[in-house]
């Protein structure tokens, strides 16, 4: 006479959060081990490189975690790399620069067209 395999869940489809393994307990039955998704390291949203100093895991995992170790202290820790957070910013300055620049090349317009007019 064959042991039938206890089952604990009642979804018997075959989908990546069914995965099980059939495993013999020490009192000698077969019971079904259900297998957890495995953890991934977040990547950056930007160039999809993995982000350092980020604990892997799960999101049920994450919620019982502290802040030390689901983030890094810096401006867009946990979201973007230190590459594209350096490159944001370099960028919002040059951008800023470029406008006081077009400012200053306004005001000297307006200065050499008042100084024409005078004379």
């Amino acid at each position: 006479m064959g042991q039938s395999v206890v089952l604990r869940r009642r979804l018997s489809y075959n989908t990546k959060s069914n995965r099980r393994r059939m495993v013999r307990t020490p009192g000698g039955r077969l019971v079904y081990q259900y297998l957890k998704k495995p953890k991934r390291v977040p990547k950056c949203g930007h160039c999809k490189i993995k982000l350092h100093g980020i604990k892997p895991a799960r999101s049920i995992e994450k919620s019982r975690m502290c802040k030390r170790k689901k983030t890094v202290k810096r401006a867009y820790g946990g979201v973007l790399c230190h590459k594209c957070v350096r490159e944001k910013i370099i960028r919002a300055f040059l951008i800023e620069e470029q406008k006081i620049v077009l400012k200053v090349m306004r005001a000297q317009k307006t200065s050499s067209k008042q100084k024409k007019a005078v004379t």
